[in-house]
């Protein structure tokens, strides 16, 4: 891949597109192709093919998907596992006709199985049962790795698939119905903050910027409360009768200037016990190790292709994980994100809601052997994407 090639880079506007744009567009990348849903609708086959004959792309970096946190995953099932398996079958076998040099295919860890052993080693994918909540997801993504390696056998084609672990980072989606947990957290507490500090600024800015089930900056003090303990943003403190009980305020300073007033008693509810453990990769970490595949490694390097279809040789568990090996629990991380955000309030761990996996680690060896390893730490990153949201 030189300088001029013509990259396809499909999900340039969400977390993991945006990130890897970035990075194409630093090591001097000139002749990205982009565009937008709607632009192009990645679920239309007619118009996939039309795109590809019409801009002829050398490469191609598949980096769109319809993403969610545990709630979207259990909820929108259907249109989990179809939007999906369309999105990659249609890039994927346009990729193919259109003789395209390299296709990358982004995935994710939640392809391993529900009880998987820890670390997940890729030659883990299919041995056991996968999570309910996110199997129509999982489901479409193992598809579109066994679609690479199918072609790569059959056509000779040259598709690698790679599985990152949990992303948070710039453009990352803040939307509590249907973000993953970093990024809910981080807004969550956010607000939180505001609300024990009772800076209405900040929450109805927040409100107007992103709003929840139609509740905006414009709503009431009664209706935005609402919604906020909905989300598990609420005052906690109770009297002896059970209502709430709003104590004195008293003076504190703001971090971006200036005194507001702040009211005691505040909670920030997150589902589940805490004691889950996951591993978080920074956004731009994840894309320079998707650029660096795409430069330095084809498929002949992961394993060995038999030269004829009918060989007894079997490929299996080509895809490539990307990650840490490094894991934290959810309390853990939401105790680490108040910090960096200095929300002084309560973390409530709602136990009636489902903890989902307990353990989901990569074990990131293959990567490293192929000569990439990750360089930001957690809360370096928390800062880091804590910044750009407040900006």
């Amino acid at each position: 891949m030189n300088k001029l090639s013509r990259i396809y880079l499909a999900g340039h506007r969400g977390l993991v597109g945006s990130a890897i744009k970035k990075i194409l567009e630093a090591k001097g990348y000139t002749n990205i192709i982009t565009r937008t849903h709607k632009e192009l609708d990645l679920l239309d086959q007619k118009a996939v093919a039309d795109f590809f004959k019409q801009e002829k792309p050398e490469y191609v970096i598949l980096a769109a998907a319809k993403v969610g946190g545990i709630i979207a995953n259990n909820t929108y099932r259907g249109e989990f596992i179809y939007d999906n398996l369309m999105i990659q079958n249609n890039v994927i076998h346009q990729s193919y006709l259109n003789g395209v040099k390299k296709l990358l295919f982004l995935g994710s860890t939640c392809i391993y199985p529900k009880n998987c052993p820890q670390p997940m080693k890729e030659e883990y994918l299919l041995t056991s049962e996968l999570e309910y909540t996110n199997e129509p997801y999982a489901i479409a993504k193992i598809a579109g790795i066994k679609m690479c390696e199918s072609y790569n056998i059959q056509y000779g084609t040259n598709f690698i698939a790679v599985q990152p672990t949990n992303l948070y980072g710039p453009n990352d989606n803040f939307d509590l119905e249907k973000s993953h947990v970093l990024p809910a957290l981080l807004r969550k507490i956010h607000l939180g903050k505001a609300l024990e500090n009772n800076d209405w600024d900040t929450i109805k800015k927040d409100l107007n910027r992103l709003p929840i089930e139609g509740v905006n900056g414009e709503s009431t003090e009664e209706e935005i409360l609402k919604i906020l303990s909905k989300y598990g943003i609420r005052h906690s403190k109770h009297n002896d009768s059970g209502t709430k009980e709003f104590q004195s305020s008293q003076k504190t300073s703001h971090p971006l200037g200036g005194d507001v007033r702040r009211t005691e008693g505040v909670e920030v509810e997150i589902w589940g016990s805490g004691k889950p453990l996951r591993e978080f990769l920074w956004s731009e970490d994840m894309a320079d190790a998707c650029v660096y595949l795409v430069e330095n490694v084809d498929f002949k390097d992961l394993t060995v292709i038999p030269t004829e279809v009918e060989e007894s040789v079997e490929v299996r568990n080509t895809h490539i994980n990307i990650g840490t090996g490094k894991e934290i629990s959810i309390k853990q991380l939401a105790e680490t994100i108040k910090k960096v955000i200095g929300y002084q309030g309560d973390l409530y761990f709602n136990t009636s809601k489902p903890d989902g996996t307990m353990r989901k680690l990569t074990d990131p060896s293959k990567l490293e052997k192929l000569g990439w390893k990750y360089k930001i730490e957690l809360e370096e990153g928390i800062e880091s994407m804590y910044e750009w949201y407040l900006s």
